[in-house]
């Protein structure tokens, strides 16, 4: 039997999940945010995602062993606290009042109360910064050519100088933690079913969302 290759495993998964997230680049965010986006709506929802990815790379700190992967949860626990901070500085300079606002009034989200489960680290590391944080630099990177083109560029400028390159580093800590980590047959169904887990979740939060404010392509996941 030859020896597992958790280069190749990783690899074709990243090729995978980029085929799958290709679909991403179809939606007509254009005419979509047009005529039913909200920034303000959009950059709220933008705050509920930033606290719950804060969250939950802080909920895994304790039970990670791995020391270099729970460090990368805790550079996350920052930049995303960081990404709030800079969404609502935004807000509120345009007039936004966030006085009593609570991003999480609703409760947690589905993906959060799932991510919150999962029990290893390469499952940890595949649906969280493999996948969920993939899915959030194509949004994030579909919602920066909007504003630029309606002249947002103040917030597209947050995104992109900010923001973005942080989630292009959280994805970067699944890959390498999953080159690292990942080390036979049953470890790699683990992480499948977590990266399909993700997927799936994710898609419900998009039309649980267009139910909610009318915007089919939201910033972040």
């Amino acid at each position: 039997m030859a020896p597992f290759d958790s280069k190749a495993e990783v690899h074709a998964l990243q090729h995978e999940l980029d085929e799958r997230l290709h679909v991403l680049e179809g939606y007509p965010i254009e005419a979509e945010l047009a005529e039913q986006g909200d920034l303000p709506t959009l950059l709220k929802i933008a705050l509920r995602n930033e606290v719950e990815a804060s969250e939950i790379a802080a909920l895994w700190m304790p039970s990670t062993p791995e020391t270099d992967i729970k460090l990368g949860f805790a550079r996350q626990v920052g930049d995303e606290a960081r990404h709030y901070r800079l969404i609502a500085e935004y807000l509120q300079s345009t007039g936004v009042a966030l006085e009593g606002f609570d991003p999480l009034a609703g409760g947690y989200s589905p993906l959060f109360r799932a991510l919150s489960g999962l029990p290893s680290t390469v499952e940890r590391l595949s649906a969280g910064q493999f996948t969920r944080e993939a899915i959030a630099v194509r949004r994030n990177a579909m919602f920066i050519a909007y504003l630029e083109r309606h002249g947002h560029q103040d917030v597209a400028q947050i995104y992109r100088s900010a923001i973005q390159p942080d989630e292009e580093h959280h994805h970067q800590l699944g890959v390498n933690g999953l080159l690292r980590y990942l080390r036979d047959e049953q470890d790699l169904a683990r992480v499948r079913a977590a990266m399909e887990m993700t997927l799936s979740i994710a898609d419900e939060m998009k039309q649980a969302a267009r139910k909610r404010t009318g915007a089919k392509t939201l910033p972040g996941c």
